[in-house]
């Protein structure tokens, strides 16, 4: 699938990142948000839920696994934060299935901790420091991906 690749120099940088993911997302999306503690998927994730309209506290998920915010116009932003799970088998106590009609987006962090337990990703970003800043690798895993990152490049 499609890769992209951007140089974040600074939380400014993180932001407009943000901002142009969330005007270009389609009506549902699933976005896999992967890193190293400290790589900013946080930064992205309450970035780009500000840019939805999300007003309020925006709590990292790191303790409660999932947070879900309501969007104007209708619809839920889930973030999960899956760090501290030990096993895939326990998201299946957190209701993701009820979730699955409402989520108009899914911001996951640790992914790959609730493997085979989660909905298929449209989008992956993988986030690294670099130097002072953040390289930024989007790749699509889906045809709705493909053409998110199509838009994107515009």
């Amino acid at each position: 699938m499609e890769l992209s690749e951007r140089f974040l120099a600074d939380p400014a940088a993180t932001e407009a990142l943000a901002a142009r993911l969330a005007a270009s997302q389609p009506g549902r999306a699933v976005v896999y948000l992967a890193g190293d503690l400290g790589a900013g998927k946080s930064s992205l994730a309450r970035a780009w839920l500000r840019e939805l309209g999300v007003r309020g506290a925006i709590k990292s998920p790191t303790y409660t696994l999932v947070e879900r915010y309501p969007l104007p116009g209708g619809g839920e932003a889930v973030h999960l934060d899956l760090y501290r799970l030990s096993a895939a088998g326990e998201l299946d106590f957190l209701g993701l299935d009820e979730l699955a009609d409402q989520a108009r987006l899914w911001l996951v962090e640790w992914p790959d901790r609730g493997a085979g337990a989660l909905p298929a990703p449209d989008l992956r970003v993988g986030l690294a420091v670099q130097g002072a800043g953040r390289l930024a690798r989007l790749q699509a895993a889906s045809p709705s991906g493909a053409a998110w990152l199509e838009r994107l490049a515009k």
